[in-house]
Order: C-alpha cells, then structure tokens, then sequence
C-alpha cells in the first residue's frame, strides 16, 4: 500500500481550467472526462441519474457532476469556481471549472492564476465570439502556458471537417495577437464522449490525440521558471532546543530556480550576501532545492531576515521598485478608489499601497482600450502602484510568483484585485 501511495504522491500534476460561453458544455465535458476515466464513484452516478430522471432529462446529465451549488443546478449554469481532482496511471489532475458570464470574469481570473493549461471550449456552430476572444485575452494575461480549444458539439455539425479547420484558423489569429505560447485543437463532443478519453469513429478525418491523452501529455515541467533563484521567507525557525541550539533556518517554498549548499546569496531588503551553509525537509539534509520545493534554508552569516525578506542568487537578483506598472482584474463591488490606499500582498509580504493612477482600462468584449478609467468589478486595467517599502519582483511574464500581488481593502479585510506586474 506504501508503494502505491507514494507512487501517487510522487506523480506529476497538472492544473487546468475551463473557460467557454454559457452552454458551451464545460461542466459535461467535466463530467464526461471524470466518468470515462473512471474517477467517479457509484454512489455520485446513482445521484446523478436520478437527478437527471427528476429533471425530465432523455440521458444522463453528466453536467451534475461539478454544478454542485443549488442554484447552478436550478438554471443549469456554473456560477462558483468548482475544483474537481481525479488522477490517471500517468498523472493527477486538479480542474477548476470556472464561469462563462462576463460578470464572472473575477472567478475565471481566480480559477486560472495556478492553472498550466486552459480548455476553452468552442460551440461547434457558433466558431469563434466574442466571449471566445475573451477568455483567449485572459489566458495570455494570465501567461498559462497551454491552451486547449476544444472544439466541442461536432456532433451537431455531423462532424465537417470544413467547419472544424474555419474555427481553427479563426482561433489562430485571435491568438497571434494575444501572444499564447501553445495551443492545440480537438475536435468532440463531450455530451456523447467523442475524443475526450476515447478516439472517435465519427471523425476519421482527425487523427491526434484525444483530451485526456493531451492532458496527460503536456509538458509540465517545462512551465516553472528554472533560472531565477528566488526564495521568498514565510517563517523563521528557532528550535530553542539542547539539539539545535543555534540553529536559525528561514522556512518558505522555492519561487523558482534552485538553490544549493555553498551557493552565494543575496537577501533583500538591506541587498547583504551570504551562502547557503543547509537545506533542510524536516529532518533531511538536502545538498539542493528546485521550485516548487518547501524546505528550510540555513545562512552561513547571521543577517536580520524575517517573513517578507527573499533570497536570490547573488549573481542574478530580482528588480527592486515602490512604483509598480502592472496590470489588474477588479473583484469588488466597491470601484476602485485612485489615490486610496490598500494593503499590497506581494509573496510573503505584505505592505501599503496606493493606486497612482490607471492608465487604461481594457474592454474585455472588444479587447480594444477602453473610453472611461473608472475601475469597477470584473474590468482590467493597467494601473500605476506606490508601495510604501519597495517591492522585490520579476515581470509576472518571466515568473508568476514573484510577478503576482494581491490588493485587500483594509477597511474590509477583503481580496478586492489580483495583479500582475508588467
């Protein structure tokens, strides 16, 4: 048993998102994936299908599956973030299934900022819209590093190849302009399972590979940023103990990049160097560390570090700025305030901040620059941020952890935009 489960825990995973017009079939492509890969329990599809014989339904609803709020069963849409995870002898998987609405655009946001890919699934007949163009824009600004378009509903369109390679190209220059790295197509149709584990025999015509054999194929480990070493300090450990009496370790999880016994350091603030005399994972002794390992990090030199404090290669050190450009998804009901302030959440630490200026606003349907500057709940806008200590940071293109913040009102305590720096 031993041996399976950390065969398990040692598997690599994938997160991904979904993104697609109402109706587009996110939720059924879910379910289908969950059910013909065998990751549901019998007790969930007994529930189902009663539920879909309740509803009046001809075939089961596998929709059911991930629309779990009532009210997204009650108007057969999916409103919350839904996280499903299931696992393949190849690999584990966590799904988000987030929103079609443009009034959801936050969820979409909070579902996709860990995903390595993203589904954005296409209805067969409509080919590419505006909500399409939409979701496309969120996962170039996000920077995930694989979208999957699956062209779903071809079984409404009896499987015309025309029809499939219009929506294709059609897709290829929205995503020219929108600087997506890898993209790959998939005809289906996830109502009746057609390429979603299994090849179809209605599309001859189509000869890669299905949705879950792309999934479990996609090369993950290529997405974390291997050259910036950077570590940023969540605790500090003090054992107050006879066995390590002087120990002093900074606990947190690697960012990006590795780090090594002997290796030369650079901690900020204050920019003093040092080398790394110990990593450690519990009581382990680790002659290196790579993203996205937690570990413990001992310092030859005592140098005052606390939560907050990050550690670089001496040799290759993040930027150091209190005016930030970056771009940001609003996800509050209360607008933006320019020159209020905020608390910034950037790594592990936190400072004030002030919203200088927003310099544009996008019109997520157009995907053109906005007439008005005024930033309410689901907009994106590039804004100018003054932080009150300087910020240690990478552009969130180049790593998406130290190029990451979060903004909270402290009037409310409540995470009110997610941003990226430029």
């Amino acid at each position: 048993m031993s041996g399976k489960a950390n065969g398990y825990l040692d598997m690599e995973l994938l997160r991904f998102t979904t993104a697609g017009s109402v109706d587009d079939g996110k939720s059924t492509l879910i379910g289908r994936l969950l059910y013909d890969s065998k990751a549901i329990f019998e007790d969930q599809m007994e529930a189902i299908e009663n539920a879909s014989v309740n509803k009046g339904e001809e075939q089961v609803n596998l929709a059911l599956l991930t629309d779990g709020l009532r009210a997204e069963r009650e108007q057969g849409i999916t409103i919350d973030v839904a996280y499903r995870y299931f696992a393949t002898p190849n690999r584990k998987f966590i799904i988000a299934d987030t929103p079609g609405h443009v009034q959801y655009t936050r969820n979409m946001v909070t579902g996709a900022s860990t995903a390595n890919a993203a589904l954005i699934l296409i209805d067969a007949r409509n080919g590419v819209i505006e909500q399409t163009r939409r979701h496309a824009y969120i996962a170039s600004l996000l920077q995930i590093p694989h979208v999957v378009v699956c062209i779903n509903k071809m079984d409404l369109v009896d499987f015309d190849q025309e029809t499939y390679q219009k929506i294709k190209n059609d897709f290829k220059s929205v995503a020219e302009k929108l600087d997506i790295k890898n993209f790959y197509f998939i005809p289906m149709s996830a109502r009746d399972g057609d390429n979603v584990v299994d090849p179809s025999k209605r599309c001859p015509w189509y000869t890669g590979k299905t949705l879950l054999q792309t999934l479990e194929t996609l090369p993950v480990g290529e997405d974390l940023n291997r050259e910036d070493a950077r570590f940023p300090v969540q605790y500090v450990i003090r054992p107050q103990s006879d066995e390590f009496h002087d120990y002093r370790g900074f606990a947190g999880r690697v960012a990006s990049g590795e780090f090594y016994v002997g290796q030369e350091v650079k901690v900020f603030p204050g920019e003093q160097t040092s080398k790394v005399k110990s990593i450690n994972i519990l009581d382990e002794q680790l002659e290196k560390a790579i993203a996205p390992q937690s570990v413990s990090i001992q310092l030859e030199d005592e140098i005052d570090i606390s939560r907050g404090s990050l550690l670089s290669a001496a040799d290759n050190c993040p930027k150091s700025d209190q005016v930030i450009d970056a771009m940001i998804c609003w996800m509050s009901e209360t607008p933006m305030r320019v020159r209020g302030k905020y608390t910034i959440k950037h790594t592990s630490s936190d400072v004030l901040g002030m919203v200088q200026e927003v310099v544009n606003k996008i019109d997520i349907n157009t995907l053109e620059i906005a007439d008005d500057t005024a930033v309410g709940l689901n907009d994106i806008a590039r804004i100018k941020l003054k932080t009150s200590k300087p910020l240690f940071y990478d552009s969130y293109k180049k790593n998406r952890i130290t190029g990451s913040f979060i903004i909270i009102d402290d009037a409310t305590n409540n995470t009110v935009g997610a941003g990226m720096i430029i």
